[in-house]
């Protein structure tokens, strides 16, 4: 009998399965741990790219809404309705450090260190004119308005408001300042005539030298915290930890025309 299983044929069998060697695992797992750090350090570096370009942009907001506020005001200083029929004189009273007709007041020797000068501004509105006082605000009424920016204790720039005699409101305007120090361009020889700038002095000086008449412009420098001192990059030692800002202003009743 023949043997009819000799010649059987079917499907072959699977091969064994084997598993991975824990060297390849290390490998892969070197590979992913790799990767992810990877990964993880570029997300780093655009989260301190963004907050970096945050902090710049928050810097520059500030400083814009800061120096424009200080020169809305201080370009106003003695401005008052009606010049046909009031003066000065008639217009501001003499009140704290301002002596009757004085529309400009200051303290201060413009140095870079503590919160620095303070600097006053009076005059008036009519309620229907759009003088904005030194929060941003006008007027509806009829009134005098005296401002003071100053840097508090807490590294904000404020402004102090007084309407009319009233109480003072002091209002927190910009955060991150270190420092106002203000200079005053003055005309110190009376003989000239030509509203030409001399000299620029301190508030002391000017007020020694009995110099607020003849004031024509006011330098503003204004101290920022720097939000790029210490992100790293070697910023630590290569940047300064404060930036400052400064603007020339001049006064609109002393300037004369501007084309």
């Amino acid at each position: 009998m023949k043997d009819t299983n000799r010649h059987r044929t079917g499907p072959a069998l699977p091969a064994p399965q084997r598993g991975f060697t824990l060297i390849e695992l290390a490998v892969a797992l070197l590979i992913g741990l790799f990767l992810i750090g990877g990964l993880l350090t570029l997300v780093q570096a655009m989260k301190r790219t963004s907050s970096v370009q945050s902090g710049m942009s928050q810097l520059q907001d500030s400083e814009r809404l800061a120096m424009q506020l200080i020169t809305d005001v201080v370009q106003t200083t003695g401005y008052f309705p009606d010049p046909v029929n009031n003066t000065a004189s008639s217009e501001f009273a003499a009140a704290g450090s301002f002596v009757q007709g004085q529309a400009l007041s200051g303290t201060g020797t413009a140095s870079g260190t503590g919160a620095g000068d303070t600097i006053s501004v009076r005059y008036a509105t009519s309620g229907g004119d759009n003088v904005i006082d030194c929060s941003g605000n006008t007027r509806t009424t009829a009134t005098s308005l005296t401002n003071t920016f100053s840097v508090d204790a807490n590294n904000n720039l404020q402004c102090t408001l007084t309407v009319g005699t009233g109480t003072s409101t002091t209002f927190p305007l910009v955060s991150g300042v270190t420092n106002i120090a203000i200079l005053y361009g003055v005309q110190t020889n009376s003989t000239s005539g030509n509203n030409s700038i001399d000299a620029y002095l301190t508030a002391s000086q000017v007020t020694a030298g009995n110099y607020w008449p003849a004031v024509i412009s006011v330098q503003v420098a204004l101290t920022f915290t720097n939000p790029l001192y210490g992100t790293g990059n070697g910023q630590t030692t290569q940047a300064s930890p404060t930036i400052t800002f400064r603007r020339v202003i001049d006064l609109m009743n002393k300037a004369g025309v501007n084309t």
